[in-house]
């Protein structure tokens, strides 16, 4: 008797004499860049290290395109943000030690935010694995042990044989749901040494899909149903399981308003009657998702900032869709549904018997809403709305964006309009500094046809000024808007606020325009009024530029009580 797969596994003639006749020259690295190429890998990010030479002589040999930053964790976001635009796995490769832990806070933004990065460092020899302290340079005594805490999973090469099914592991692994980072490092040694095995050919490394229980499904959608005034919170795995289309459907046919979190910008439509829009950090918007008596969450696991700093208390049932375990009833209890969200939300699509009747719903979102405007307007903040509302007029509704931790990025994470799904980026997953303008990057290299958008403070700005070359020497259409106010702003008032005055927030900072202009970047110094026109006509312009906005922005006071 045989089976279908005894067909697949059998090598074709063509095969078996390419896999007894392989190339000579080749080496450890060769295997790498040549799984990745067989796994569907095009792009690979980096920044080559003496122990790492092996790979990068490699690219070489290979049709990968290569882009490379200056500084690793720059370069961990950019491939955090090709992971995120594209949906796909993101290469990124490293040195060993220095090069390696540089990338850490990158990497725990794409844990934080799910994008499938795949890190691939270097180490020293194998002769020196194992804990000792042999003096070669770079060493860790366990190098994996400082990736543990931050990737999806470790993967260790000791043989030139291990490195196709390593890669092969971690790639699923990274694009299992939930998406994450994961970890390969592979000793000096066995990338440099040549090889006589076969060419590595297509490689596959397909994820399980997490599929959601059918009897909670049925639960769920019977809670639903019969729900008096049910609500929904997308969060940020709506958008990375591409369950926008899902999740509009699902929400009228329950008639449930819906309220996106600040990783969920763009997962339901801005203006749609039954959206709650973005407004976490307001009291008005709790009140509401605390009275609905059938809460949806999905793809989320209602941290700080989507429970409103933990002041936020359902009263109602909750239903949690989400694809990391752990983050299942992690804040509170719920019918918890572990699955990716656009599966889950199909189930849901399929198994109502609807639609649920309630004309009353958009009636209650608009008094929300005004709500809401109505408390912002009191606080005479005419100045940040009028520089959001700027930079939503000079943006492409297709451009993504993405926004470093400054004041600017706040506001946008309550008021702006994404307008569509998988276009707004931050960094409030981890909350590091310097994610704007490299990552940025990273998605104009996914796709050099759109204008990208990055914006940052001055504080947050000084992180990323080594990558003015990089986006030169790639030629990136990037357009870079610091908002310049002379520091660390949003410390400056948290300080001001908790202590009465400020401490190490200013800032000493160059002539931003002159700098970019030093990097062969065109940059124009900008005022409130004029940055719509500024920041449109750069956008506009092919290859990199700057917008520097010399302004003081101060936050809309948030409500906890």
């Amino acid at each position: 008797m045989t089976h279908d797969h005894d067909v697949v596994l059998r090598p074709t003639e063509a095969q078996t004499e390419a896999a007894l006749n392989p190339p000579p020259g080749r080496n450890g690295g060769d295997l790498v860049v040549e799984t990745l190429q067989g796994l569907g890998a095009t792009t690979v990010f980096g920044l080559p290290g003496q122990h790492a030479l092996g790979m990068f002589d490699a690219l070489r040999r290979s049709s990968l395109s290569y882009v490379g930053l200056r500084v690793e964790n720059n370069t961990g976001f950019a491939a955090d943000a090709y992971g995120r635009i594209t949906g796909e796995v993101a290469p990124l490769l490293l040195s060993t030690g220095p090069g390696a832990l540089t990338s850490l806070a990158a990497l725990q933004e794409a844990a934080a935010g799910s994008s499938p990065v795949l890190a691939i460092g270097s180490q020293i020899p194998v002769a020196g694995l194992g804990g000792g302290r042999h003096g070669y340079l770079h060493e860790l005594r366990d190098q994996q042990a400082s990736f543990r805490d931050v990737v999806k999973s470790v993967h260790t090469v000791r043989t030139a044989s291990q490195i196709p099914s390593a890669i092969a592991a971690a790639w699923e692994s990274a694009l299992t749901a939930p998406h994450g980072p994961v970890w390969v490092e592979i000793p000096q040694d066995v990338l440099l040494a040549e090889t006589t095995l076969p060419v590595v050919t297509a490689m596959d490394a397909t994820p399980d899909e997490v599929v959601p229980r059918p009897e909670l499904t049925a639960v769920a959608a019977d809670l639903l149903i019969h729900a008096e005034r049910p609500a929904i919170i997308a969060g940020g795995g709506v958008v990375r399981s591409d369950a926008s289309g899902k999740l509009l459907a699902l929400a009228e046919l329950v008639n449930a308003p819906v309220v996106t979190t600040f990783g969920g910008k763009g997962a339901f439509p801005w203006e749609h009657p039954l959206s709650l829009q973005s407004w976490l950090e307001d009291r008005y918007t709790t009140d509401f998702l605390e009275d609905a008596d059938v809460l949806l969450v999905v793809g989320s696991g209602l941290g700080e900032l989507s429970s409103n700093y933990h002041t936020f208390k359902p009263r109602g049932r909750v239903i949690q869709i989400e694809a990391d375990a752990g983050k299942l009833e992690s804040n509170h209890p719920a019918l918890g549904i572990h699955a990716d969200a656009r599966l889950a939300l199909s189930a849901l699509l399929e198994t109502i018997d609807g639609p649920r009747e309630d004309p009353s719903a958009p009636e209650r979102v608009r008094t929300v809403l005004a709500k809401v405007k109505e408390r912002i307007a009191a606080q005479e903040l005419t100045l940040e709305q009028q520089v959001l509302a700027s930079v939503r007029e000079a943006l492409p509704d297709a451009a993504p964006s993405f926004w470093d931790m400054t004041i600017l990025a706040y506001w946008a994470w309550s008021a702006f309009d994404a307008r569509r799904p998988n276009t707004m980026h931050s960094a409030q997953g981890a909350g590091g500094l310097g994610y704007g303008f490299p990552a940025a990057l990273g998605a104009a290299a996914a796709d050099p046809t759109k204008p990208v958008l990055a914006v940052s403070g001055d504080g947050g700005a000084m992180y990323s000024i080594a990558e003015l070359a990089s986006a030169k020497q790639h030629d990136l259409p990037v357009t870079w808007l610091i908002v310049d106010d002379g520091g660390y702003g949003i410390l400056r008032e948290y300080m001001s606020d908790a202590f009465g005055e400020p401490t190490a927030t200013e800032l000493s900072r160059p002539d931003f325009v002159a700098l970019a202009e030093s990097f062969g970047v065109p940059g124009v110094r900008t005022t409130p009024e004029a940055l719509k026109d500024d920041l449109a006509k750069a956008l506009a312009e092919p290859g990199p530029s700057v917008v520097v906005l010399p302004a003081v922005l101060r936050m809309f006071e948030p409500t906890h009580l």
